[in-house]
């Protein structure tokens, strides 16, 4: 009778350890749907509110800089910059509020002035990957020169 409870209750535990799937990542494809559907709902850009800013220090929606290792999304309220992977931008935007969109689906964005010999190659790939992301999200861009 013993060896018999046993079995059962090995059997059970397979059974329950067998039934309890573990989580699955989310599929890219779906994250990157729904980052695009959340910018998509956010109203076309306003020139109008923009347009005539002359100092960059009261642009209110996001602010991008690009860099050697990433794109930095710059946190205004904070003056802090969130260090990204270019892949990852669709996503950090997304998360936004709707408040940090004052202006529309537009953003600022500008290339890091600081420069060592040998960066020029990843900003202009780091570039290129943004813009294609931006593009692709139908958020315009407003270049910002470099200082």
């Amino acid at each position: 009778m013993g060896q018999w409870r046993l079995a059962a209750s090995a059997t059970l535990v397979a059974t329950l350890i067998s039934c309890s799937a573990a989580p699955h990542a989310p599929d890219p494809a779906t994250l990157e749907a729904a980052a695009t559907a959340r910018i998509l709902a956010i109203p076309p850009p306003v020139p109008e509110k923009y347009r005539g800013m002359r100092d960059m220090k009261g642009w209110q929606n996001p602010y991008l800089i690009i860099k050697v290792d990433g794109v930095a999304l710059l946190d205004a309220g904070n003056h802090e910059e969130i260090l990204l992977k270019a892949p990852e931008l669709a996503q950090a935007l997304a998360k936004l509020p709707a408040s940090a969109w004052p202006y529309g689906r537009v953003v600022a964005v500008t290339e890091s002035a600081v420069r060592a010999v040998g960066d020029d190659v990843p900003i202009r790939k780091n570039r290129a990957i943004v813009a294609g992301t931006l593009e692709r999200l139908n958020v315009l861009i407003k270049w910002i020169p470099s200082a």
